[in-house]
């Protein structure tokens, strides 16, 4: 009997084995499809996040040599940008406290000349040629393994930025579609350890001159400076120094009626509690919204199962529930956003963070966060350094941004609730999510509503829906890896046809497959999907 035992265990681990490896052969038979019953309340909206719920940062290391940033003029990437609004993009990040504002003065121009070349002809005048874009994406793959040494060795250079990368930056959110969040540099200190903020108004005075209208943050993980910059800034000046920006701001003709976000803390741990409810007791009045950042893993010492396991996506609410404690207590109603997040600190993990499987940490965080009530969750990075980005090296869409693309397209802000039950086998490997359908979408009728899903086994789970809900028509999106490479590939299948862009300028229609009315939802192994119930009539959806 023991030696039968043992011979199962080895055949159950070498299956296992195989699915998580990749190989294709692995076959799941009727025994291994799982039972899943979801219940569906369309009666009432648990919460309601911002529209642009899913935004996007730039890395502020792109500012390191202003010549990258260059490639914010890249058509495609605007194509890919423009596809995700309505969304915030925030150039911010550890760069952000080592730069400075370093004006040349022949950008200064008459405020009705500049402000009609940027808002006007200046998208299409400042197009990128395809000769530099080519050769700037080669030499920024040298520039990336330099920021990552930087970030390796923990040693960060000051950089000075002028006007032009400015109105690079501006054009490109301008153009997109995207509202701008500029991340300022709050390790300008005085003798007495407060906020310099000199700089700061020489960028505005600047931005005010070319009438751009955009939103600020105050430095990038303030519980960090010590070990950055050996500088130490306790969460009660920070909220001082936040107070002093709100001022700045609403001496502005155009800043005094837009956001303020920070103080972009990581997430709760030892003193970063501390630090949080100091900044909240002095300055809470002057943000708009409470921002913190949010990682799985270290991305130095992870792994495929890491990605998979229930257990580590499911730290997220913990995180969440302590920072909206945390902000309630002191500053009730205060909004909270996810200022900076992603799979894996440290620049992502190579070999994951880019590839299909962080779709699962990424899905479900995005779930997650909007049921919790996290008002804005802010993607590290659309492009920067790092393996974490949304697009690749050559500016092509990653994994990730198609997940994005479709969350955007189906998703709408309005969170109901949705609830697992299975007959047998883990419940938190399948993971669902419901929201009202995106109304904005006119492809669907009034009271639509769309649950997506995350399946965490290598076996098919079969969903079954409420019976008022069982006839209705359903159109599946489901995603899955492309390629040998399996749960490992940068590429993504939706409904078994392989994702990737028309041209540089054209997406590719994301078609769904209706299912037939009465027929359950067969969600395979290690994919995640968007199912809409286009005839739901949700009251609330409407």
């Amino acid at each position: 009997m023991k030696s039968a035992a043992t011979a199962v265990s080895t055949i159950v681990a070498l299956v296992l084995f195989r699915a998580l490896c990749g190989d294709a052969k692995t076959v799941i038979s009727v025994d291994d499809v799982q039972s899943i019953r979801v219940d569906l309340d369309l009666s009432n909206v648990a919460r309601k996040v911002d529209e642009r719920f899913l935004s996007v940062a730039i890395d502020a290391s792109l500012i390191a040599e202003e010549r990258f940033m260059n490639l914010l003029n890249s058509p495609k990437l605007r194509t890919l940008a423009k596809a995700l609004i309505p969304a915030f993009l925030r150039f911010g990040g550890t760069k952000q406290d080592f730069m400075e504002f370093n004006p040349r003065g022949r950008y200064f121009q008459a405020r009705e000349n500049s402000s009609r070349a940027v808002l006007g002809n200046l998208c299409k005048r400042l197009e990128l040629p395809p000769l530099l874009e080519n050769r700037l994406k080669q030499e920024w793959v040298l520039q990336s393994k330099t920021l990552l040494q930087e970030e390796l060795e923990g040693k960060y250079k000051k950089t000075k930025f002028s006007e032009y990368a400015v109105d690079l930056l501006y054009a490109f959110a301008n153009c997109s579609g995207l509202d701008l969040i500029f991340g300022l540099n709050a390790l300008l200190r005085t003798s007495e350890n407060t906020w310099n903020s000199s700089n700061a108004e020489l960028l505005l005075k600047y931005c005010e001159s070319r009438q751009y209208v955009m939103s600020w943050e105050l430095g990038n993980e303030p519980n960090s400076y010590e070990k950055k910059a050996g500088i130490r800034v306790d969460g009660y000046q920070l909220g001082k120094d936040f107070v002093h920006l709100h001022q700045i701001l609403q001496e502005s003709t155009i800043y005094n009626s837009t956001g303020l976000y920070g103080p972009d803390i990581g997430q709760p741990r030892d003193h970063r509690k501390d630090l949080l409810t100091g900044f909240l007791e002095t300055g809470a009045e002057a943000i708009t919204a409470c921002t913190w950042h949010h990682y799985y893993v270290n991305g130095r010492d992870t792994s495929l199962e890491d990605f998979l396991d229930p257990h580590v996506l499911d730290t997220l609410a913990t995180k969440i529930n302590e920072v909206l404690e945390t902000v309630e207590s002191v500053s009730p109603g205060k909004k909270v956003w996810l200022g900076e997040t992603s799979s894996a600190y440290g620049g992502g993990a190579i070999g994951l963070s880019d590839t299909f499987v962080a779709g699962f940490m990424w899905l479900d965080k995005l779930g997650l966060a909007a049921k919790l009530g996290v008002d804005v969750v802010i993607r590290q990075v659309l492009i920067g350094s790092g393996t974490y980005h949304l697009v690749d090296d050559n500016l092509d869409p990653l994994p990730d941004y198609w997940l994005s693309l479709l969350y955007k397209r189906l998703v709408g802000p309005e969170v109901l609730k949705a609830e697992v039950h299975m007959n047998f086998g883990p419940k938190k490997a399948i993971r669902v999510y419901l929201h009202c359908t995106n109304r904005k979408s006119t492809h669907y009728r009034p009271g639509a509503v769309t649950l997506f899903a995350l399946n965490l086994n290598k076996n098919e789970a079969t969903i079954s829906l409420p019976t008022h809900l069982a006839n209705s028509t359903i159109e599946a999106f489901v995603l899955q890896s492309a390629g040998e490479q399996n749960l490992h590939s940068r590429s993504v299948k939706l409904n078994g046809e392989v994702l990737k862009m028309v041209d540089d300028r054209t997406l590719p229609l994301l078609e769904g497959r209706e299912l037939p009315p009465g027929e359950h939802i067969k969600l395979p192994g290690f994919s995640f999907a968007f199912y809409v119930l286009i005839e739901a009539r949700a009251p609330v959806c409407k």
